[in-house]
């Protein structure tokens, strides 16, 4: 796969994985957080804020990684 085409699918991938990683914390937020203690709900938010950068980082990683080289 070309450097490009492979840029071009991970943004892409990156942007589906986002929208549904965002979908599925506000509803779960909605059905575990609310009317909480605010402490509580800073945790969540926390954790839930920076856990998509790790799966992210895995996928920016391939994007940039270097083409296997032709046999």
């Amino acid at each position: 796969m070309s450097p490009r085409i492979r840029k071009l699918v991970g943004t892409v991938l990156l942007l589906i994985v986002l929208a549904i990683y965002s979908l599925l914390v506000m509803i779960a937020a909605t059905a575990m957080v609310t009317g909480g203690n605010k402490i509580v709900e800073l945790i969540f938010y926390a954790i839930t804020g920076v856990a998509w950068v790790l799966p992210a980082g895995y996928l920016i990683k391939w994007m940039y990684a270097a083409p296997p080289e032709a046999r």
